[in-house]
């Protein structure tokens, strides 16, 4: 997480600038695709010959990127339908995913699209950007350097960074979006392409036609496979321990997350709210190596059992059954996310190693941006050309979520990755 504050802030004023645009656009297309006429009677007779129709997305992936893609397409007035393989799988809170920090960028975005489900994530989550945060030596467990997450914020006028239930952000975005919306058990396989459309299809046959097809379905996107052909994820030479626990330390009102650096090692803890720590461990070695069953926490102890207290105290609180392993993947900087009318969006695109605390908010962003391309799109667009205007939007969207968005990100993402294998 820690390795990118200071690029998030340093875009701020990017994010406020882009965020009010988007509350001025957001309800200019409601009515779906249209003409521009620069006549106002020729318009006006145009309505009466052309049959309007909503731009169609069809979005694998009911993840956050998924959800809120979707939820910014209802708002905007577009039909769209999101296909899930799973949703409790999404929801898995303690099963390797844990709850999820959404930084000042992610939320003002969030914000800009519905206010009203910020404020709900507000009242559900738990605010960290006000307390210290930072990193700090693992033996000793005095600080290296500490994070200012709220001045930035204040002074931007965007909401401050906090942790969230990544099962309860989900239900609140699904209520969002409308379950009549969402599609669950119902996994993207494969998908095909025409000249005035796209039709996915789902592993028990089913097929469905759509404008645009969005792939938000992570790491191991399948879409991505058929746009780009399957090339193995890379290992990243960590495994990593998470835990969640009901446990409150005696420094949990001063301190927000805190990441404790060692040889080859590292430990990351949060409070998540509701009484409840979040902690990662991340250790170098090879792949594929398991533990014994209930001996997760007794390998832990191993190799963090020398460390400062703040870290033996919360693996000690942390029950075995909610101790989990995962071993860590990435995937190459690809430098184009789609082909014609179907497109990349979160990990799918640019996966995020879950140290650098942005892989939901840059799906977030993603969403964002797609969607005011998409209604630029729409604006322009007559029912005879709609399939180019999609695929300039879509490449737009490439352009500039890879050359401007995402620049200190990539930057950051390699320098945390030179720090690991430093330890």
């Amino acid at each position: 997480m820690a390795f990118v504050q200071g690029h998030c802030f340093s875009n701020h004023s990017l994010y406020s600038a882009k965020t009010f645009d988007f509350r001025a656009r957001k309800s200019s297309f409601k009515n779906g695709i249209r003409c521009e006429h620069g006549d106002s009677a020729e318009f006006e007779k145009g309505l009466e010959t052309k049959k309007w129709r909503k731009l169609r997305i069809l979005i694998a992936g009911g993840g956050v990127g998924g959800l809120v893609l979707a939820l910014a397409a209802k708002k905007s007035g577009f039909d769209v339908k999101v296909f899930e393989k799973n949703l409790s799988a999404v929801r898995g809170e303690g099963r390797h995913r844990g709850p999820i920090q959404l930084q000042s960028n992610a939320l003002a975005v969030l914000e800009a699209i519905d206010k009203d489900v910020v404020n709900k994530i507000i009242e559900a989550g738990c605010v960290t950007g006000d307390r210290t945060n930072g990193l700090a030596d693992g033996l000793s467990g005095n600080w290296f350097i500490k994070f200012d997450l709220l001045t930035p914020a204040v002074k931007s006028g965007l909401p401050v960074t906090q942790v969230v239930c990544r099962m309860t952000l989900q239900n609140i975005l699904v209520n969002a979006v409308g379950v009549d919306i969402v599609y669950n058990k119902s996994n993207v396989v494969d998908f095909k392409e025409d000249s005035d459309k796209v039709t996915v299809i789902l592993d028990d046959g089913r097929q469905y036609e759509g404008d645009i097809l969005v792939g938000a379905d992570g790491i191991w996107s399948k879409v991505r496979a058929r746009l780009f052909g399957w090339k193995e994820a890379q290992y990243t030479n960590y495994t990593c321990y998470s835990g969640l626990t009901e446990f409150v330390p005696a420094y949990n009102s001063t301190v927000g997350y805190r990441v404790f650096l060692g040889y080859s090692q590292y430990f990351v803890a949060s409070d998540v709210g509701a009484g409840k720590m979040q902690w990662y461990a991340f250790h170098r070695e090879p792949p594929g190596n398991t533990d014994p069953p209930s001996g997760k926490k007794k390998r832990l102890f191993e190799l963090f059992g020398g460390w400062c207290p703040e870290v033996v105290t919360l693996i000690s609180e942390t029950p075995e059954p909610m101790i989990f392993r995962r071993d860590i993947y990435d995937r190459d900087m690809i430098y184009t996310w789609g082909r014609g009318c179907v497109t990349l969006l979160g990990d799918a695109a640019h996966a995020m190693q879950p140290n650098l605390g942005q892989g939901g908010c840059m799906a977030i962003e993603d969403c964002y941006q797609l969607i005011l391309e998409l209604e630029k799109a729409a604006e322009r667009s007559c029912n005879g050309g709609v399939s180019n205007e999609i695929a300039l939007a879509l490449k737009r969207y490439h352009l500039i979520g890879i050359n401007l968005v995402r620049a200190g990100v990539i930057r950051d993402k390699h320098l945390a990755k030179g720090g690991q294998g430093q330890g």
